[in-house]
C-alpha cells in the first residue's frame, strides 16, 4: 500500500505534497578535494546507463506519480473540463481515466485494487477524490473531500462547503461509508503510522480533546487538557504515540500519551518550528536553524545543535541530517544518541520520493545534463553510486525513477 501524505488540511489550505530537500552548507577544503576526485573518477568509469525502461509522453506542466512498476501521468491539458490520469507500465499506455470537475490532480496512489486521484474541485475550496479500477481504468466512485490511506481503508476528510461535515471511513473498493466521526466545532488532525492514518485527533478551542482509532472508529480518549484556563495560541500534533502541544507564546511543549491523554512531561523549548521522530529520540526544530533532541519518555534534552535543522533518515542509531528544510545540499551523518558528528557527506541533493519506501536517493550534477544517482551510507562512508541519469525534476519510487526531459516528456528508469 502506497501512502501519499497530503498533510493537515484546513478549510482553506491546499495540500502540500512538495518534498523538503536540505540547504547548502560549507565544507572543509580537504572534503571538497576528495569529492571532486571521486566525481571525476566515477564520471570517467561510469558505463552507459542500462536502466532505461522508456520514455512516456508528458508535455509542459504534466505531473508524474509512481506506484511500484507503474507511472501515472496527469497532463496539463485534457479534452473538455477536468483532468485525465494516464496509466503506463513498462513504457506502454494501459488506460486513460477522466477526473471531471477538478482544476488539477495533486495526488495519485494505488490501494486495494484502486487508483485514487485527489484534487481541488470547482471554483471554491472544495476537493474531490476519484477512484479508478487499477486494471482497466474504469471509474468506480467519486466522493467530495480528501481521502487519506488508513490501513486497508480510507479516511475521507471534507474540505470546503458551507456546513461542517464528519470524517468518514470509506471502503476502498466502492467508496461506501463504514462509519463517521462528528467534527462540529473542532479542528481535525491526523496522526500517522506505517500504513497511513492511525489516529483521528479532534481539537476544540475549549473543552474536551478526543482521540479516535482510525481503523475501528472507537473513541480511545476524551479529556479537557485545560479545564481552568485557555492555553492561548498553540500547535498540536500526534507523533510517535504522543500528543504534543506547543504553546506558541512561551515555547512550552507538553506531551500527553496519545491513546489516554494522560500528561507525560513538559519542556521549555522557545521557538519550536516542528516536532518529529528522529530514530529513538524526538527532534524539535527551530524555525531559523538548529534543533533539540529529546528523550520521548521524559522530555529531557539529550543533545542540541545550532546548525542541523532536518533529519532525513534514521537507521542503526545514525541520523542523516541537513542544515535546513527548504533548500538543498550539505549533508552529514550524526550519532543519534549524542549528536556527535560521524561524517560529512557533502553537497548532494536529496531526491524527492514519489511513494513511501525504505530507500533514500541522492543526486549530484556531473555536467552535460548528467547526474550521479547514489544512496547514503549511514555508517559514515561516502554515498554509494548506483547509476548515471539525465533529466530534471526526478522522483524516485520503490521500483522506478522518473525524470523530466527537455521537451516535457518523462524518462523512466528501473532503480538498481
Amino acid at each position: 500500500m502506497t501512502v501519499i501524505d497530503l498533510g493537515e488540511l484546513g478549510d482553506d489550505v491546499v495540500p502540500d505534497t512538495a518534498p523538503r530537500p536540505p540547504r547548502a552548507v560549507g565544507r572543509p577544503f580537504r572534503v571538497v578535494v576528495a569529492l571532486l576526485v571521486a566525481l571525476v573518477t566515477l564520471a570517467a568509469a561510469a558505463p552507459p546507463a542500462r536502466s532505461v525502461v522508456g520514455t512516456i509522453p508528458g508535455g509542459t506542466g504534466a505531473t508524474a506519480f509512481l506506484a511500484d512498476d507503474r507511472v501515472y501521468v496527469v497532463p496539463r491539458t485534457a479534452p473538455g473540463p477536468g483532468r485525465e490520469v494516464v496509466a503506463y507500465r513498462e513504457g506502454r499506455q494501459r488506460w486513460r481515466g477522466r477526473v471531471d470537475g477538478v482544476g488539477d490532480v495533486v495526488g495519485v496512489w494505488e490501494q486495494g485494487g484502486r487508483v485514487l486521484a485527489v484534487g481541488p474541485a470547482g471554483d471554491g475550496d472544495r476537493w474531490a477524490t476519484v477512484a479508478f479500477d487499477a486494471g482497466t481504468g474504469a471509474l468506480r466512485w467519486r466522493q467530495a473531500g480528501v481521502a487519506f490511506p488508513a490501513g486497508d481503508g480510507l479516511l475521507l476528510r471534507p474540505v470546503g462547503g458551507p456546513d461542517a461535515q464528519p470524517v468518514r471511513r470509506l471502503s476502498v473498493a466502492d467508496g461506501r461509508t463504514l462509519w463517521t466521526v462528528p467534527t462540529t466545532g473542532r479542528d481535525v488532525q491526523f496522526s500517522y503510522g506505517p500504513s497511513g492514518v492511525d489516529r483521528i485527533l479532534l481539537l476544540p478551542a475549549a473543552g474536551e480533546t478526543e482521540v479516535w482509532d482510525a481503523a475501528t472508529g472507537a473513541r480511545l480518549a476524551a479529556r479537557d487538557l485545560h479545564p481552568t484556563a485557555s492555553p492561548g495560541a498553540r500547535a498540536t500534533q500526534g507523533v510517535g504515540g504522543l500528543l504534543l502541544e506547543t504553546r506558541l507564546a512561551g515555547g512550552v511543549v507538553t506531551a500527553y500519551e496519545l491513546d489516554t491523554l494522560r500528561p507525560r512531561w513538559t519542556a521549555d523549548l522557545p521557538l519550536v518550528g516542528y516536532l518529529e521522530r528522529c530514530g529513538a529520540l524526538l527532534c524539535a526544530g527551530r524555525p531559523n536553524g538548529g534543533m533539540w533532541a529529546l528523550d520521548p519518555a521524559t522530555g529531557v534534552v539529550r543533545w542540541a545543535s545550532d546548525l542541523w535543522s532536518s533529519v532525513l533518515r534514521a537507521d542503526g542509531g545514525r541520523l542523516l541530517v541537513s542544515v535546513g528544510r527548504d533548500g538543498g545540499e550539505g549533508l552529514s551523518v550524526l550519532d543519534g544518541t549524542d549528536g556527535r558528528l560521524i561524517a560529512e557527506v557533502g553537497d548532494w541533493n536529496v531526491l524527492p520520493q514519489g511513494e513511501s519506501g525504505d530507500r533514500l536517493f541522492l543526486t549530484r550534477p556531473l555536467g552535460g545534463g548528467r547526474m550521479l544517482l547514489a544512496e547514503p551510507d549511514l555508517s559514515g562512508g561516502p554515498p554509494v553510486v548506483r547509476d548515471v541519469v539525465t533529466g530534471t525534476d526526478c522522483t524516485a519510487g520503490r521500483v522506478l525513477l522518473v525524470c523530466r526531459e527537455r521537451n516535457g516528456d518523462f524518462a523512466v528508469r528501473r532503480l538498481p
